[in-house]
């Protein structure tokens, strides 16, 4: 059980979590910020009078950069709880076993989709699963086979495709799901152009280029899974900063 969870209930251990995050802020700049209440040094505290006025004036910036970020954590907490029986779950069925899985239970969807849609369902189905089967053995092993880094580098992002790009797979083949898919990403892509990809004119080139359609979908998506699944393994990130998975 986390110290700041034994000492309060849910106020102590939003202090907990709140003071390890500032404290973290304050090691980027000064030593024995995060170790130096458990040394017989103590924490470190300036000498000087210019000394006095950084460390004060960084200690109240990082005030405010903890508020903003908090929220942020208790976000990364929930993603890590959800990401943590995954990876019991996968790590349990080993790469072979999570093939084995995606396969039956894709395999069972699209023999449902064989006894009651078209020849064109049934494509869309088997594409989907084996866009997700390869999508999830990509994460597993990014993440089994290397550091933090390239797991958030790549597996957190693998997970984010498995996820979205098998209805974007699946609407190539099916009428009835295009119809619903791709009005919605054409909305999504024209948002996204006219707020986000306005940079260095980005959006332009974007549009001057390419056409929405067919397998431009696709590329959409997994566009947009990357950078979704960095942002997702940050918050985890900064959630295991706050509390390690030891706590």
């Amino acid at each position: 059980m986390a110290r700041g969870t034994s000492q309060g209930g849910l106020v102590g251990a939003i202090r907990y979590d709140l003071r390890r995050l500032h404290d973290g802020w304050m090691a980027l700049y000064f030593p024995r910020q995060r170790t130096g209440e458990h040394s017989v040094l103590g924490k470190w505290t300036p000498q000087s009078t210019a000394g006095t006025v950084a460390y004060r004036s960084l200690r109240a910036l990082g005030a405010l950069v903890v508020g903003l970020l908090y929220p942020f954590v208790l976000l990364g907490f929930a993603i890590r709880y959800q990401t943590r029986r995954i990876d019991r779950t996968a790590a349990s069925l080993g790469v072979l076993g999570v093939v084995v899985l995606s396969l039956v239970v894709w395999g069972a969807l699209t023999a449902v989709a064989w006894r009651r849609f078209s020849d064109a369902g049934v494509i869309a189905v088997a594409a989907s699963g084996g866009v997700a089967t390869v999508a999830a053995v990509l994460s597993y092993l990014t993440s089994r086979f290397g550091g933090r880094f390239t797991t958030v580098l790549f597996a957190y992002p693998f997970g984010m495709t498995a996820i979205f790009l098998p209805p974007v797979v699946a609407a190539l083949y099916s009428p009835a799901l295009s119809a619903v898919v791709f009005p919605n990403s054409e909305s999504i892509a024209v948002w996204l152009l006219d707020n986000v990809l306005t940079y260095r004119n980005v959006d332009e080139y974007l549009r001057s280029r390419y056409d929405l359609e067919g397998l431009a979908y696709v590329g959409m998506w997994f566009g947009i899974a990357v950078p979704v699944g960095w942002v997702v393994g940050l918050f985890v990130s900064l959630a295991n900063l706050v509390r390690p998975k030891s706590e």
